[in-house]
């Protein structure tokens, strides 16, 4: 789960196209919550390098690709049965 505590309007209403760096200048300093903390939008901006945005929607994608792994929730958890040495079963 991840809140971007009003960095969306921020974004949607920032000039494009626009640089990683200057988005960053202009917001880096704002917070997106993760679930287990929250980390600065120019942290997670700054682990891609320099790019150009020509849309809000790209630096979304991007922020959603770049979150450190405190937004994932539980870590290494799967939902699927272990693996064993039954044969499979048809039904």
């Amino acid at each position: 789960m991840m809140r971007l505590n009003g960095i969306d309007d921020r974004l949607e209403r920032h000039q494009y196209p626009a640089t990683s760096d200057e988005i960053i200048a202009a917001h880096g300093n704002a917070t997106v919550e993760l679930a287990d903390g929250s980390e600065r939008l120019g942290d997670v901006l700054a682990r891609f390098g320099e790019q150009t945005f020509d849309r809000p929607d790209e630096v979304f994608d991007t922020v959603r690709a770049g979150v450190c792994h405190r937004a994932i929730g539980r870590r290494f958890y799967s939902d699927r049965d272990p693996t064993t040495d039954a044969q499979p079963v048809s039904f």
